[in-house]
C-alpha cells in the first residue's frame, strides 16, 4: 500500500505494520536511507536531515518541516526524494503580481538537487495567487515559469491545489475579491460559538450557495481545477505525478477547531465546534426539523467547553445524560461530521471527473490525493473530544474514519495522513495521546477498503528511531 503523510511523506506496503517493535529495526516496515540538505530560498541549507522510504518530500514550512512519499520498499530500489518548494520563493511586485525571487539562484539549486539524486519538487499552487484580483482572471504565469524551470532541470512535480490561506513569512491570502466579499459578509468563513471567524478557508456552508460573484464555492474550486488542467495538460502524468486537492484549513479535510497562531487555542485543548456561520446554522436547523426535533437546530452543544478545555469536567465529552452519547449528541455529531464528508465527496468527485482522461491512459496517469489532520491527543479517552470538534466522529465506540476512506476510495484518491514518526511513549501521558493508535486504525481501514495511504512526519527527527536502516 502506498503511504504518504504531511511533514515527511511515506508509502507503506499494505502488509506493513505500525507496530513499534518492528519499527525499532525499521527493516521490516520501511527500508533504505537517504540524506539530503534542505533547500530554501533558492539555496541549500547547512543542516542535514535523514530521509527514508521509497519516496519523500522535504518541506521548508515551519509547521511541516519535511514531507515524503514512499512506494513499496525494496533494498534494490533507489529512494525517490521530493523537496518542497518554500513559500517565500515567491513574492509580489509593485503591481501585486507574483514573481519568482532569485530566479538564477533557484535555477542553480534545482540543477544541484537533480545532480544530488532528488527525484522531484513539491509545489503548492495557491488560489490566492492565481485568481487573485477578480473572478475567472487566472494568472498562471508564475507557475508556468516555475514548472518549466523544474522540468528543464529534469525533475518531477507533486502539486497541491491550495484553497486556503497561509500565515507567516511569505504568507498567501485567499483571493482579494473573496476577501472583499468577506469584509461585507463574514459568514462565508467558519465561525465559532463566540462569533469569531478567520479568513483562512471558506465555510462548507457556502459550497452550494452562489455568494461568490454569482458562483458557489464548489463552482469556484471546480473552475480553478479545470483552468489548471487546461493550462498544464502537457505536464500531467509526465512531469506532474501527483495532484493533492485542498479540502480545508492547511489543505486538510477538517474544521478549524484548533486554530494555530492566533491565541485562541494551544495544545492539548479539545478545540471548539465550528458551525456557527449563518449558512451552516441554516443547514443544522433544517436537519433538526427533519429529525422532528427543531430545538436541536439552535446551535452546537452548549456544554462542550472551550478551545483550551480538557475533557475532564466537560459534560458533553463525558458519559452522562447530556453527553455525546445522548440522542442529541449523536444527532449533532452525525450532522457535523456528515457535512464534512459531503464536502470532500463533492470536491473529489469534480477532481476525479476532471482528471479522468489522464487516468485512462497509463502513460499520463496521475495520483489524486486528499489530506486529513492527525488529531492524536485525547485519543485514549472514550469520547476522543479533539477529533469530534475537528469533524471526525471517531470515538472508542464508533469508527469515524471509515466513511472518509470510503469516499476517497470511490473517487480513486489516496489518503494523506501526518505524524508517522510519533510514538505513544514520547507524548505526554497526561493528555492520553496515541498517534500509534490513530495510525493503526487508519491503516486497518485502508487495507479493508484498498486505497493508497500516504504519510508524513509532523516533526523533524534526527535520532536513531527516525532512521530507516537499509
Amino acid at each position: 500500500m502506498a503511504c504518504r503523510c504531511g511533514g515527511y511523506y511515506y508509502t507503506l506496503n499494505a502488509k506493513a505494520s505500525f507496530d513499534r517493535d518492528s519499527m525499532k529495526t525499521r527493516k521490516v516496515v520501511l527500508r533504505n536511507v537517504s540524506v539530503i540538505r534542505m533547500f530554501t530560498n533558492g539555496f541549500f541549507r547547512s543542516k542535514w536531515r535523514s530521509v527514508s522510504g521509497n519516496r519523500r518530500i522535504l518541506s521548508m514550512d515551519a509547521r511541516e518541516k519535511s514531507r515524503s512519499t514512499i512506494l513499496e520498499s525494496s533494498k534494490d530500489k533507489r529512494v525517490p526524494i521530493f523537496v518542497m518548494m518554500p513559500l517565500d520563493a515567491f513574492s509580489l511586485d509593485a503591481s501585486g503580481s507574483p514573481r519568482i525571487r532569485k530566479i538564477k539562484a533557484l535555477t542553480i539549486s534545482l540543477k544541484a538537487l537533480k545532480l544530488a539524486g532528488v527525484h522531484g519538487i513539491g509545489v503548492e499552487v495557491w488560489w490566492g495567487i492565481v485568481e487573485r484580483f477578480s473572478p475567472f482572471d487566472y494568472n498562471w504565469s508564475l507557475y508556468a515559469e516555475l514548472f518549466k524551470l523544474i522540468s528543464d532541470s529534469g525533475l518531477k512535480l507533486h502539486v497541491a491545489l491550495s484553497f486556503h490561506s497561509s500565515n507567516g513569512k511569505g504568507g498567501v491570502s485567499l483571493p482579494l475579491w473573496i476577501l472583499e466579499i468577506g469584509d461585507v459578509n463574514k459568514d462565508i468563513y467558519y465561525r465559532d460559538q463566540h462569533g469569531f471567524s478567520k479568513d483562512d478557508y471558506l465555510t462548507l456552508g457556502v459550497d452550494q450557495v452562489p455568494l461568490l460573484s454569482g458562483r458557489t464555492a464548489l463552482q469556484c474550486y471546480e473552475d480553478f481545477m479545470v483552468s489548471f488542467v487546461n493550462k498544464f495538460e502537457s505536464f500531467i502524468g509526465s512531469v506532474i505525478e501527483e495532484i493533492s486537492i485542498g479540502l480545508g484549513p492547511s489543505g486538510e479535510l477538517r474544521y478549524p477547531a484548533h486554530p494555530f497562531g492566533d491565541g485562541r487555542w494551544k495544545f492539548p485543548g479539545i478545540g471548539e465546534f465550528q458551525c456557527y456561520d449563518k449558512y451552516m446554522m441554516e443547514d443544522l436547523k433544517m436537519a433538526a426539523c427533519r429529525e422532528g426535533k427543531p430545538q436541536w437546530g439552535d446551535g452546537g452543544p452548549q456544554n462542550a467547553g472551550c478551545y483550551n478545555s480538557l475533557p475532564s469536567g466537560v459534560p458533553f465529552f463525558e458519559e452522562g445524560q447530556e453527553s455525546f452519547l445522548s440522542d442529541y449528541g449523536r444527532f449533532f455529531l452525525e450532522w457535523y461530521s456528515g457535512r464534512l464528508i459531503c464536502h470532500a465527496d463533492a470536491i473529489l468527485a469534480k477532481a476525479a471527473k476532471i482528471l479522468k482522461k489522464f487516468q485512462e491512459n497509463e502513460q499520463t496517469s496521475v495520483m489524486l490525493v486528499a489530506k486529513i489532520g492527525g488529531i492524536y491527543w485525547w485519543y485514549q479517552t472514550v469520547s476522543h473530544p479533539a477529533e469530534l470538534t475537528a469533524g471526525y466522529y471517531n470515538t472508542a465506540l464508533r469508527d469515524g474514519y471509515d466513511a472518509i476512506v470510503s469516499v476517497l476510495s470511490r473517487h480513486g484518491a489516496a489518503l494523506h495522513i501526518p505524524c508517522l514518526e510519533m510514538m505513544d511513549s514520547e507524548t505526554p501521558p497526561t493528555y492520553l495521546c496515541s498517534p500509534e493508535g490513530l495510525l493503526k486504525q487508519i491503516q486497518s481501514i485502508s487495507k479493508k477498503t484498498i486505497i493508497n495511504l500516504i504519510g508524513r512526519n509532523t516533526t523533524e527527527r534526527l535520532d536513531k528511531v527516525s532512521i530507516i536502516l537499509s
